[in-house]
């Protein structure tokens, strides 16, 4: 396991709400004072919300919260749960009338693991917020990483479990955290050993297969439009712009090409968010450079910490077959 979680940024909180009979759950990252925010949204399958206005030309400047939920687009509902509880804490953008929350997020697909008519909702968002704390540390199957799966090619039925991690790193007094939910088509690798750890998996023989090499030998007939998704939130305390965010969300999925192969499929809809909360002056190259190696050490937390579920194997159990 790699050290550090992204609630190491200080400000920075982490709440999760889940159902154990559904396998699904939410997560979400708030930064109450508003963060610098940007995205990056590199897979051709998303489910997002309020993302439009962290481009660099959009009025508003700073978001108080990022919601990472399972449930597929259904889970987006989570979101005004979330909006709630901020207002009810007077935090948002100030309208005269009252504050309005600026809350971002993304959406994974697990519709196919627990019970589906069970997805985050207004009460499941409503719950993460209020659970969100500076020392949350949990990682594997809670909140957004439920119902995380990966190495789909054939299947389900030949996934491995997987789940949502954390990493942090820090040079002097800047920081940068990372937190991601893993649910991808391809195979997920330790990125310093380039070994796999989990992904496509031969029940019967008992053995990971490779899903690169599946894919060209043209097996992956499956229909898996919208069935996957590797999403998270690298939070950095590090001063930056608008547009400055949205480069460093962009280098942060350079940890999930270090990590996951393959990645980017059209059956994908990984998106990285940036929250900057502004307090150490540093160089914008630098904190990109971080964030993809933290999200990279996120993706193995993950992996490393997800539980099996039923027939589901985890990378904690792989050597018991």
């Amino acid at each position: 396991m790699y050290s550090g979680y992204i609630t190491d940024v200080e400000g920075i909180k982490v709440g999760h709400s889940q159902s154990n009979e559904g396998m699904t759950g939410c997560t979400v990252v708030i930064y109450e004072e508003g963060a610098t925010a940007g995205v990056d949204v590199r897979g051709s399958a998303p489910g997002t919300r309020e993302t439009d206005l962290l481009n660099a030309e959009k009025m508003v400047n700073k978001i108080h919260a990022v919601l990472l939920s399972g449930g597929s687009a259904f889970g987006l509902d989570a979101a005004g749960g979330v909006m709630k509880f901020l207002e009810d804490k007077k935090i948002g953008f100030d309208v005269g009338v009252t504050k309005v929350p600026i809350v971002s997020g993304a959406v994974i697909f697990d519709l196919d693991i627990g019970d589906y008519s069970i997805r985050p909702n207004f009460n499941m968002g409503y719950l993460a917020a209020k659970n969100a704390k500076e020392e949350e540390k949990s990682q594997g199957n809670i909140g957004c990483g439920m119902g995380a799966t990966v190495g789909k090619i054939l299947g389900p039925e030949y996934s491995m479990k997987s789940g949502i991690g954390s990493a942090s790193m820090n040079i002097g007094n800047l920081w940068v955290g990372a937190i991601i939910a893993v649910n991808s088509f391809g195979d997920v690798y330790d990125y310093e050993t380039n070994s796999i750890l989990a992904g496509a998996y031969d029940y019967e023989n008992k053995k990971l297969l490779n899903s690169y090499e599946i894919m060209k030998e043209e097996k992956n007939s499956k229909d898996f439009s919208m069935k996957n998704t590797t999403i998270g939130v690298v939070a950095t305390n590090g001063i930056l712009s608008k547009s400055e965010a949205n480069k460093v969300a962009q280098m942060a999925q350079n940890g999930l090409v270090r990590s996951i192969n393959p990645i980017h499929t059209m059956y994908d809809g990984d998106t990285i968010f940036t929250m900057s909360t502004g307090k150490v002056k540093s160089d914008v190259n630098l904190i990109g450079t971080l964030s993809s190696e933290v999200v990279s050490r996120a993706i193995t937390n993950a992996i490393l910490s997800a539980k099996s579920y039923k027939n589901i194997l985890s990378y904690k159990d792989l050597k018991k077959y």
